[in-house]
């Protein structure tokens, strides 16, 4: 299975410390040495809504460049996209399209009506341009404000989607999601768009982000995100916090017999430095609790 890295987007973005262009391509570089090799790295997001990723296209143009990684921009609108174009260091776009127009207003300033209809014409300029793209429907197990989420809606929402992404991606954006949605979820998303990869991104919000992880690897979902350090979480969700952390859904899999390729090590000790710059104390867990068995 992969493991895609979002520490450097999603992580990031929620926090209250704005951290140098340096420091960004530095806790890139580390997750990269640590075995990580899709990273969502930068969001092309209007700057005064999300001022940590203002400067994307300058993270963009430091980071180291190697043949086996790949790195994601996330796109909210066409001029995000128009920006990704642009910089010409995104080898995939993820467009995100919000299950719920309330919270598609906060996020994106329109309905999920409007921001599907322009999904068609984000992926069809991104694929011309050779990028590979994502469609990750967010809050789909979830909103914070207009409540449940079912996953016959969330799958209509995917049939709709004229032009067929590369990977789908189920966002449980807010941490409320059980392991019983993501079976549903899958099953749902599978029936409309059976040819397209899937793809997951769990909060721990209430304690559930590990549980659904090993859900979405059981229904056969190939690749999950998550961020070094644990931390991160969405400004426009309500008392949202962190990602699952990639160190310790890697030492959950490789203790449950997966091999995710990368360096449980190098993922602790970059999830401890981006904490200490950041002036928080990880929410990730294996950096406190060291290895098992000690080696």
């Amino acid at each position: 299975m992969e493991i895609v890295e979002v520490g450097p987007r999603d992580g990031l973005q929620n926090e209250k410390t704005l951290l140098s262009t340096e420091v960004k391509v530095e806790y890139i570089t580390r997750a990269i040495a640590a075995g990580v090799r899709r990273v969502e790295a930068v969001a092309f997001a209007h700057p005064a809504r999300v001022p940590q990723m203002a400067d994307a296209e300058a993270v963009l143009d430091a980071v180291p460049r190697r043949a086996d990684v790949s790195y994601i921009g996330l796109v909210l609108n066409r001029r995000g996209l128009d920006r990704a174009l642009a910089s010409a260091g995104v080898d995939e776009v993820n467009y995100v399209l919000v299950a719920t127009d309330e919270f598609s207003q906060r996020n994106q300033g329109m309905t999920t009506a409007a921001s599907l209809a322009q999904w068609d014409d984000v992926a069809a300029d991104a694929r011309a341009a050779g990028l590979r793209t994502t469609l990750t429907v967010a809050a789909a197990f979830g909103c914070p404000f207009t409540g449940e989420v079912t996953a016959d809606h969330v799958a209509s929402l995917v049939a709709r989607a004229q032009t067929r992404p590369d990977e789908i991606c189920l966002a449980d954006t807010i941490g409320v999601g059980v392991p019983r949605q993501v079976a549903a979820l899958v099953a749902a998303v599978r029936e409309v768009a059976p040819d397209v990869a899937l793809r997951a991104h769990f909060h721990n919000t209430r304690n559930t982000g590990y549980a659904n992880a090993l859900a979405a690897l059981e229904h056969g979902v190939p690749a999950l995100d998550a961020s070094t350090g644990g931390i991160g979480g969405c400004p426009f969700a309500p008392a949202a916090t962190g990602n699952i952390a990639t160190e310790d859904l890697a030492y959950l899999l490789e203790r449950s017999g997966m091999e995710a390729g990368v360096r449980l090590d190098g993922l602790a000790a970059t999830g401890a430095w981006i904490a200490e710059r950041l002036g928080i104390t990880a929410p990730a867990m294996l950096g406190r609790a060291g290895m098992f068995p000690p080696g």
